[in-house]
């Protein structure tokens, strides 16, 4: 039938199977050198993790 498969579910299994490589590697290529986080992101997740760490010695009473 479709270059040889005798099923057009199979052929389509392996065309949706060749698509979504083909998606990945151009994902991978534009998004290669978006860097990471922003300084203000940065320094969100800092004062997050240091209230979380003061919430965490309340509950636990300074236990680790």
């Amino acid at each position: 039938m479709f270059l040889g498969m005798q099923d057009f579910w199979t052929f389509l299994g392996f065309l949706l199977m060749i698509l979504a490589t083909v998606a990945a590697v151009v994902y991978g290529l534009v998004n290669w050198n978006k860097g990471g986080i922003t300084r203000d992101e940065e320094e969100a997740e800092k004062r997050w993790m240091e209230e979380e760490l003061e919430l965490e010695e309340k509950v636990d009473g300074g236990v680790s």
